[in-house]
């Protein structure tokens, strides 16, 4: 049996990604290629199969939020990365 989660979380990541698909219709500020899609889509869907497992194997509420907080972190810093280059990677965006 397929559990629910695992549909879910892929709709979710669709429903959150459709935010700056709408707004390249209306605004010329988003500019988005499909290559930003696939990376964001791929960093949303990790981070929620991240956090479902930690939800799943972790007991501890407190373990649990500490770690998802570190997972939320880690998609913050990549996230920042990639659209304007904190660390001046070879990644990075503008």
């Amino acid at each position: 049996m397929v559990n629910t989660r695992h549909l879910t979380i892929p709709l979710i990541v669709g429903g959150i990604l459709l935010i700056p698909l709408i707004a390249m219709q209306f605004s010329t500020q988003v500019m988005w290629t499909t290559g930003d899609f696939v990376v964001m889509g791929l960093l949303l869907l990790v981070t929620g199969f991240t956090i479902d497992f930690i939800l799943k194997k972790v007991r501890s509420t407190r373990n649990r939020i500490i770690l998802c907080g570190i997972v939320l972190l880690i998609l913050a810093i990549i996230w920042a990365e990639l659209a304007v280059g904190i660390f001046d990677s070879p990644f990075a965006g503008s």
